[in-house]
C-alpha cells in the first residue's frame, strides 16, 4: 500500500491581481545586481552591502541614498542612465559576447559597446526556468575582482573560436575596440545575464482577463517595459512604474499598489498582490491587499517573517481561474 499524500490547498477570491515585476514575473537579478555592483565600485563601497540595501526599492531612492550629490534636476537622467546599464548587462552576452555567434552583431562588426536600450533591441528568447540561486548572491561581486586586461582576455578567449569562420571578423572587432571599452562593458559581455520569465507566470497571466491585473514595480519605465518585452510579457495597460508622477512614495510604502488598484477601478483591499521581496511584501500589506509571496529571489527564511498571508515556491503552485466575475486563485502546498 502506498503511503498517503496530503495536499493542503486554499482558495481565494479577488477583484484583481497586482503583480510586482522583477523577481515576481521576470528574473533579471543578475543584471540588476551587476548594475548596482558597478555603482558600488564607483562610490568605493562594498558591492554586497549596496546590493542588499537596494532590493525592492526604486532606483531614484537608492541613488539618492548612495549618490547624494546628484542634483534634483539631474536625477531623472541618472535614473535612466542606471536602468539602461541594467539592460546592457542583460543583453551584452547575446548581443556582443559568445551568445552573439548566431546573430548578426559580430558578423557585421557592430561595436561591442553599442547601445542596447533603443527600440531596435531584439527581444531575448523567453525561458521558463529561473536562472539564479534564490540567495541573491551577486554574480558581479566576484567578477569585479578581475582587472580590465583580464576582462578583455576572458571575452577574447570565448570569441576566438569564431575566427576560423570566414564570415566572422571577431579579431577585427577585438583589435579595433577593446582599448576603447570600459571594463564593465567587457565583463558584461562575458556573462549571460539575460532576463527570463519565471515559472508559472505565463500561465497565470494568460488566465486573467484584461482589466483584472496590473503591474506595480520599483523599476522606472525604461527598465520595466524593457524587461517584460524581452520575455514576451505584454505590459498591461495599468503598469505603474517608479517614475510615475502620481506616486508620492515607492515601496515599502503602499502607494504603487494603491494606485494600480485605483486605476483598475477596484479597492486594494479586494485585490491580491504577488511579491518576492521584503520591501514589496510590506508595501502589499500596507495597501490592505492579500499578499502571496514567491520564493523566486529570496530564501523562504528571508521572507517568512515579513507578514505575507501565503508563501509559495513560485506561481506554479497557484492555479488561476475567472469565475462568476471574480478572480479565483487556488494555492497548493
Amino acid at each position: 500500500m502506498e503511503p498517503n499524500t496530503w495536499t493542503l490547498s486554499f482558495t481565494l477570491y479577488a477583484d484583481a491581481v497586482l503583480f510586482d515585476m522583477d523577481g515576481t514575473l521576470t528574473d533579471s537579478i543578475q543584471a540588476v545586481e551587476a548594475a548596482w555592483g558597478k555603482v558600488a565600485k564607483e562610490i568605493g563601497q562594498d558591492p554586497v552591502k549596496v546590493i542588499a540595501a537596494t532590493h525592492g526599492k526604486r532606483a531614484v531612492d537608492n541613488l539618492a541614498r548612495f549618490k547624494p550629490r546628484i542634483k534634483p534636476e539631474d536625477m531623472g537622467d541618472e535614473v535612466a542612465k542606471f536602468e539602461e546599464s541594467i539592460l546592457y548587462f542583460a543583453d551584452a552576452y547575446n548581443l556582443h559576447g559568445p551568445g552573439s555567434s548566431r546573430g548578426s552583431s559580430v558578423e557585421s562588426g557592430t561595436p561591442l559597446a553599442a547601445s542596447t536600450s533603443d527600440a531596435s533591441t531584439p527581444s531575448l528568447t523567453p525561458d521558463n526556468q529561473s536562472s539564479a540561486s534564490s540567495s541573491r548572491r551577486s554574480s558581479f561581486v566576484s567578477s569585479t575582482r578581475l582587472s580590465r586586461s583580464s576582462f578583455a582576455r576572458k571575452l577574447s578567449t570565448k570569441l576566438l573560436h569564431l575566427m576560423n569562420s570566414p564570415k566572422y571578423k571577431v579579431w577585427q572587432v577585438l583589435d579595433d575596440l577593446d582599448p576603447e571599452l570600459e571594463a564593465w562593458q567587457i565583463e558584461a559581455a562575458s556573462v549571460d545575464r539575460s532576463v527570463r520569465i519565471l515559472p508559472g507566470v505565463k500561465k497565470m497571466i494568460d488566465s486573467l482577463p484584461n482589466g483584472r491585473y496590473a503591474v506595480a514595480t520599483s523599476g522606472a519605465k525604461t527598465y520595466a517595459y524593457g524587461c517584460m518585452n524581452r520575455v514576451g510579457i505584454t505590459p498591461p495597460p495599468v503598469t505603474i512604474t517608479a517614475d510615475d508622477k502620481r506616486l508620492k512614495a515607492g515601496k515599502p510604502a503602499p502607494d504603487p499598489f494603491l494606485l494600480a488598484a485605483k486605476c483598475l477601478g477596484y479597492d486594494a483591499t479586494k485585490c491580491i498582490v504577488f511579491e518576492d521581496s521584503p520591501s514589496g511584501i510590506r508595501a502589499g500589506l500596507a495597501s490592505g491587499a492579500t499578499v502571496i509571496a514567491v520564493c523566486t529571489s529570496h530564501e523562504r527564511s528571508q521572507i517568512e517573517k515579513c507578514g505575507a498571508h501565503f508563501i509559495v515556491d513560485n506561481m506554479e503552485s497557484v492555479q488561476c481561474e475567472f469565475e462568476n466575475g471574480k478572480v479565483k486563485l487556488t494555492i497548493s502546498s
